[in-house]
């Protein structure tokens, strides 16, 4: 279906979650952010992160820590609990806030009962207008009175971490989970409420083959996700010591990570999912699918979504803040984290500023991953030629009349076609996965 073009693949991308990315992150002036927390002036989402999971994955690149020591989870929440107070009593009251997302880690790491008194904090804090809840979920730690919690507080999107169904491929993973677990957990979340419901998949894992993802597409399309994530391992173990647990013997070469993706890519239409971008996919009566049809899709750091927000504020060790003029990220480490909220500071640890160049750049990048195309203003699009023709050389994408369109064959390829308007790239070191 696709060509495969390994040359065009070689140069490893950034996702684009943001613009500029975190890999342009910098120090920042703690007051930046406290002035872009007065101005806001539109809809707004909230980003909460729990940094803690009950069992850590051997693959995993999030920022998240071991949730068994009872009293730093304790300090943590209620760090969290004073950021969410100190940075809604800026927030001008006539915001709105319309999403709400929970991640991780696991947010489940927690008591459900600590989970309501977070909710009931945004409450207090924010400008909420009947916000959509969604929550990232670990189905091995989710109980019955979490869906009790679920739906006390009317969470209507959930998304779980379940990557395959393959046992081996769960124990060489870390991640071991019986798809009667699943299965449990998928039935849980629909008496409780959930309307959307994403799993998360992944290809390129050790020891897997194109036979057993399929199995495991087959299996989540039986048990009725709404949405599913398909993403790509990304191995850097230097970056991610814990990834040094997976045999790099085991994992599948760039030929086979391709199959991999186009044959995925295939069997979910053939399961009536309509693709999302590049790595999502969702039913025809799902947001997510509606948003992408009607042109409607956007990009933040949760992948694509639906979410329209200019600004998403997020609350949390290492969350993440985007407003039009910057972008702030929180201390990652949580014990740093619990010290500056501790000590009446922000906890924005660093950022970047961004100009009306990076604002520009920021929507020709989201019109070539969410829409397949964009317009692109004559001198950008002579800066980017250079590195762009072997795209077009490649049939594709074209340019006409200052609009850029991605061909049918360019899915594999558009992270590396966003990337030649991306002007840290033109010198930047910095390690990023595999396109495919």
């Amino acid at each position: 279906m696709w060509p495969y073009l390994p040359e065009l693949l070689a140069v490893p991308v950034p996702r684009y979650t943001s613009y500029p990315t975190a890999a342009e992150f910098g120090p920042v002036d703690e007051r930046a952010y406290h002035d872009a927390l007065e101005d806001v002036q539109s809809d707004l989402s909230l980003y909460v992160h729990i940094p803690y999971c009950h069992e850590i994955c051997w693959y995993c690149g999030c920022n998240t820590g071991a949730a068994h020591r009872q009293k730093r989870l304790a300090a943590y929440l209620e760090a969290l609990q004073h950021e969410i107070a100190t940075v809604g009593a800026l927030v001008p009251p006539d915001a709105r806030v319309r999403h709400i997302a929970f991640g991780g880690g696991s947010p489940n790491a927690i008591a459900p009962t600590d989970f309501v008194r977070l909710v009931d904090a945004l409450t207090l804090a924010f400008p909420l207008t009947d916000p959509v809840i969604s929550v990232e979920l670990d189905p091995r730690s989710l109980s019955e009175p979490w869906g009790e919690v679920l739906d006390h507080v009317g969470v209507q999107r959930a998304s779980m971490g379940v990557q395959t169904f393959d046992p081996a491929i769960q124990q060489a993973i870390g991640r071991v989970q019986p798809v009667e677990l699943i299965e449990r957990a998928t039935q849980l979340l629909r008496r409780s409420g959930v309307t959307s419901l994403n799993f998360d998949l992944m290809y390129g894992l050790p020891g897997q083959d194109l036979d057993g993802l399929l199995a495991s597409l087959d299996t989540t399309a039986r048990l009725g996700a709404d949405r599913i994530a398909l993403f790509g391992l990304a191995y850097l173990p230097d970056m991610f010591p814990r990834q040094r647990r997976i045999e790099a013997t085991d994992l599948p070469d760039a030929v086979a990570r391709f199959a991999m993706m186009e044959a995925g890519y295939e069997r979910l239409l053939a399961h009536g999912y309509e693709p999302v971008g590049f790595d999502h996919f969702a039913l025809p009566d799902d947001p997510l699918s509606r948003a992408a049809i009607s042109g409607r899709l956007h990009r933040n750091f949760q992948g694509f979504t639906d979410d329209s927000a200019p600004v998403t504020i997020g609350l949390g060790a290492s969350a993440i803040s985007v407003f039009p003029q910057g972008i702030f990220q929180n201390e990652k480490n949580a014990g740093r984290y619990r010290e500056l909220v501790g000590a009446g500071h922000h906890a924005t640890a660093k950022g970047i500023a961004r100009d009306a160049d990076d604002r520009r750049r920021a929507r020709i990048i989201t019109g070539i991953l969410c829409h397949g195309r964009a317009r692109v203003d004559g001198d950008l699009l002579a800066e980017a030629s250079p590195r762009m023709v072997r795209f077009v050389e490649a049939g594709l994408c074209s340019v006409n009349n200052g609009t850029l369109t991605l061909t049918g064959d360019a899915l594999p390829y558009a992270r590396g076609i966003a990337a030649c308007f991306d002007r840290y790239r033109v010198y930047s070191t910095r390690m990023f996965s595999n396109a495919v």
